[in-house]
């Protein structure tokens, strides 16, 4: 594991971990842990409160969480457009409230949730996750929700269900003059059934204590640790569970670039991005790379789902 040396950071650059888990602690006294209470001006900078999680990254398995204002001025959301710093800029395009989210397909209970009545299932959780990227950069972010196992239970998948999709709005519906037209649309991704079930897979409703903004995927996100960044679809509007393998966005677009799977894995390449290693995006001049782990550092919770495939060829 790569450590890095204390005199590369400036300390402006760090949120002390004692005062950072102090603000959580007293944050939790503050609100009940039902408390997602979604008003109508309600987005970023809400907070929200949440328990420490046993499934998070140890301390000593990251160099330090990123700062707040990259990992929500840094991101991709290309239905807000394709440049790192467009969503943010753009996060006004659409108002994440009032929301819905469908739930239907191969399950015995479809229902359609309101977005507060989803955020009950479960209490949430603060889990500190590596955000890993396709395109070799990562940031290490404290992630707010409950595990997806919550909604499927839910929904009861019936027999013969092997598969779930998510499928984010369609910016050319929301938002037809300011859409952009670089991939069709709606954005989806999937899972298969034991992977979403997974304790790892999380349904995200906040970061850094607060409301999830609506550059990072407002109001709701999924969170796929072991995975790239893209297979963790934002602002679903439809969560649909199937018996066959769906088509999802990338691995239609460039299947030779972009697998189904999509599991951080040092040993297979993309064809433009090597991922032997990533670069540690922070408020340094000069980032470091570090190592990239197989599986993005959760090889002992997730290795045994892919037991006896190629990896190589199964990406």
């Amino acid at each position: 594991m790569l450590i890095r040396k204390p005199d590369r950071y400036r300390p402006s650059e760090i949120t002390p971990s004692h005062f950072y888990h102090n603000r959580r602690r007293l944050l939790a006294g503050m609100l009940s842990m039902s408390a997602f209470a979604l008003t109508n001006n309600a987005t970023a900078a809400t907070p929200l409160a949440a328990s420490p999680s046993a499934y998070t990254l140890k301390s000593q398995n990251y160099e330090a969480l990123a700062p707040k204002k990259k990992a929500q001025g840094h991101n991709n959301f290309y239905e807000l457009s394709t440049g790192k710093s467009d969503p943010a800029s753009n996060a006004d395009w659409y108002k994440p409230e009032p929301w819905k989210v469908e739930v239907n397909g191969t399950v015995n209970k479809p229902r359609i949730f309101d977005v507060d009545d989803l955020a009950k299932l479960a209490p949430m959780e603060e889990r500190i996750y590596r955000l890993r990227c396709v395109e070799a950069w990562s940031m290490v972010i404290p992630w707010i929700g409950f595990p997806l196992k919550a909604l499927v239970n839910a929904v009861e998948p019936a027999a013969g269900c092997k598969y779930v999709s998510f499928i984010t709005f369609n910016p050319e519906t929301l938002f037809p003059d300011k859409a952009n037209r670089s991939l069709p649309w709606p954005y989806i991704e999937a899972l298969r059934l034991d992977e979403a079930i997974n304790p790892l897979t999380l349904l995200v409703f906040g970061m850094y204590g607060e409301r999830i903004p609506t550059q990072n995927g407002a109001p709701v996100r999924l969170m796929i640790p072991w995975k790239y960044g893209f297979k963790s679809g934002k602002a679903p509007v439809k969560i649909v569970f199937s018996a066959e393998q769906p088509t999802t966005t990338w691995n239609f677009i460039q299947p030779s670039e972009y697998g189904f799977y999509a599991n951080v894995n040092p040993m297979a390449d993309h064809p433009r991005w090597s991922q032997a290693s990533e670069r540690v995006i922070d408020d340094s001049l000069f980032p470091t790379r570090r190592p990239t782990e197989m599986f993005n550092g959760f090889a002992d919770e997730v290795a045994s789902l892919y037991a006896g495939m190629d990896l190589q060829k199964n990406f």
